[in-house]
């Protein structure tokens, strides 16, 4: 079985206590999308009727039915989204045709379940090969949850089991990477190592799989995934910077404001693809306000970077004012209103007011992802994001209370946005397959490139040869298997029934599949008179290609110029309808033409 072959690979990498908690999470979402659809097939058929009637009291009826389905819908979604909000959703639970493997259902959240998957990933392809001709399906299926709604899927390609063991591999990545303590550099590189290689998962999945029966694996979610893990990338990256910056002076509190404003920009890329119409109505809605919230956050942060720099740092030398104007230049999107920026860099007074400008932007920013966190139920239950909204807008009024002056009777002008940059761009990390080396555990079936799904054999037989005054009548050639070149007409392999085609599986009973030219030959030297046993196969194929070499190539010539001589002829009575010979063209010409 391939539990009893795979023995070894279940020891390590697996959470058995994983499978109860996460099956238990899928019939609960398994039941409630089931409820959800029969929710709606209600609401459709009411709504149906509310319009073909003209019955008033009917319509009062279906009203107030409508109104009842509605409330039992949205109770319904608000459950299905704490589910999926409460517990990571994006792994999937998964059925092998029986029996499988419990490591590779249960992978655990670290580098040995990562191996786990792509052991068995790697395996796969050997099963592939195996066993699932290219033509033709096998009637097996193979049993996959959606990862966000629960709903089971099932196809019977092996290509829907091999991009789910994938999407998991994406997945679990993430989760290694939210798990790292980002509060070190070594963390923060490793989290950013983890979601570059789950983005290249999920595109690699993207652009090798196609016509998946679940939404998770569809092209517009795995675009959105791909995206969502580049922005999470870049939050690392925007993290980094902040660590490793020792000093707050004027160039890195720019190099921080635009790389701030770079994660917004890729936070707002993510929420337009999380509304797209393909997507808005999968992804949980608290996903979609997380990245909203994001977004606008990580744009304040930009704005109060700027203000920082203009405020905290002295003003600018005339030997260093080329240098800061060429960085101040190129930092934001239009130029700001006012004075010159060679003014703004060297009078304290206008960096204030323009330091000022870019505080009330940040504060309304900060003000509006509060605003935008609040409407979202499960959000307000995350007390470290509540803190870190909350840490961050009173660090912006701080400031704007220390550089506000009882005397400024100017109205404060807006601040333009600050130009995304970064210095450490997000890369796509396809899997590397390779890195983890497997046994193929059909090994004993032999050479994948002879015993494979492309090849289509006749029974195995048994023969019994024996030695005769000429030797066995045969010839040899080929390593692994071993394979039948020649047999001598009248000699002892020809009347033992073997033929010239035929592939030696096993002598006395020894497995031979594996075996070079020159052990199969010394195991058949060495028998005595009483002959040796031999297993071979023969690929049905070549019977026809054996039928197609015995026509001699003189017999098809004869017969085009038998039937071109019957059509020169001109005998009208059997062949003057057909006119095989075209008008200007010699026969010899037609008879090329026809071979």
């Amino acid at each position: 079985s391939v539990d009893s072959l795979l023995v070894g690979s279940a020891e390590q990498g697996c959470d058995p206590f994983a499978q109860t908690q996460r099956s238990k999470l899928q019939h609960r979402r398994a039941r409630i999308n089931q409820q959800i659809n029969k929710e709606m097939r209600m609401r459709a058929g009411a709504e149906n009727l509310f319009k073909a009637t003209s019955n008033h009291k009917v319509k009062e009826t279906v009203a107030l039915e409508l109104s009842y389905v509605n409330s039992n819908l949205q109770l319904l979604k608000e459950e299905l989204e704490e589910l999926n909000s409460c517990v990571d959703p994006r792994l999937h639970v998964f059925t092998l045709f029986p029996p499988l493997p419990q490591a590779m259902r249960t992978p655990s959240r670290n580098e040995a379940g990562l191996e786990l998957l792509m052991e068995y990933y790697n395996q796969l392809y050997f099963l592939d090969n195996r066993f699932f001709p290219p033509n033709k399906n096998l009637g097996v299926f193979f049993h996959w949850y959606d990862s966000l709604t629960g709903v089971p899927s099932h196809q019977r390609a092996l290509a829907f089991e091999k991009g789910s063991v994938l999407f998991n591999i994406g997945a679990l990545h993430t989760q290694i990477g939210a798990r790292q303590d980002r509060t070190t550099l070594q963390g923060v590189d490793r989290a950013i190592d983890a979601f570059q290689k789950a983005a290249g998962a999920f595109n690699y999945l993207k652009e090798n799989f196609s016509n998946a029966p679940s939404l998770d694996m569809s092209t517009a979610s795995l675009n959105m995934l791909v995206r969502l893990m580049i922005a999470q990338v870049q939050e690392c990256v925007f993290e980094k910077v902040t660590l490793t910056s020792a000093q707050n002076d004027f160039f890195t509190q720019l190099q921080i404001a635009q790389e701030a404003a770079r994660v917004e920009e890729v936070y707002s890329l993510v929420h337009q693809t999380m509304t797209q119409a393909h997507v808005k109505d999968y992804v949980p809605f608290s996903w979609a306000t997380m990245v909203h919230v994001k977004s606008e956050h990580f744009k304040a942060l930009s704005h109060y970077y700027a203000a920082l720099a203009l405020c905290d740092s002295p003003s600018v030398s005339d030997a260093d004012l080329p240098e800061h104007e060429k960085a101040f230049v190129q930092f934001h999107v239009t130029v700001p209103e006012g004075p010159s920026l060679h003014l703004v860099l060297q009078d304290q007074e206008e960096r204030r007011k323009l330091g000022k400008a870019h505080l009330k932007k940040a504060i309304m920013r900060h003000e509006e992802a509060m605003r935008i966190h609040s409407l979202c139920k499960i959000l307000r239950k995350m007390d470290i994001l509540q803190e870190v909204l909350s840490f961050t807008h009173k660090h912006s009024l701080s400031k704007y209370s220390e550089i506000d002056h009882e005397e400024d009777f100017f109205e404060t002008g807006d601040a333009p946005d600050i130009h995304p940059k970064t210095n450490q761009r997000p890369e796509i990390k396809s899997p590397n397959f390779s890195q983890v080396k497997v046994t193929d555990i059909f090994h004993r079936l032999g050479p994948l490139s002879v015993f494979s799904a492309k090849n289509k054999w006749h029974p195995a037989r048994r023969v019994h040869l024996a030695r005769g005054e000429n030797g066995f009548g045969l010839t040899l050639r080929g390593d692994s298997p071993v394979l039948i070149a020649g047999v001598i007409p009248g000699g002892c392999a020809s009347e033992a029934g073997l033929k010239e085609g035929d592939y030696i599986v096993s002598v006395n009973s020894e497995d031979c599949k594996w075996s070079k030219h020159a052990e199969v030959v010394q195991l058949m030297k060495s028998v005595g008179e009483e002959g040796v046993d031999i297993g071979v196969v023969t690929l049905q194929s070549s019977d026809g290609q054996n039928k197609l070499a015995e026509i001699n190539p003189s017999w098809v010539m004869l017969c085009l110029f038998g039937i071109l001589w019957v059509v020169e002829s001109g005998n009208n009575k059997a062949w003057g309808r057909f006119h095989l010979r075209p008008k200007g063209m010699s026969t010899l010409q037609t008879l090329v033409n026809l071979c």
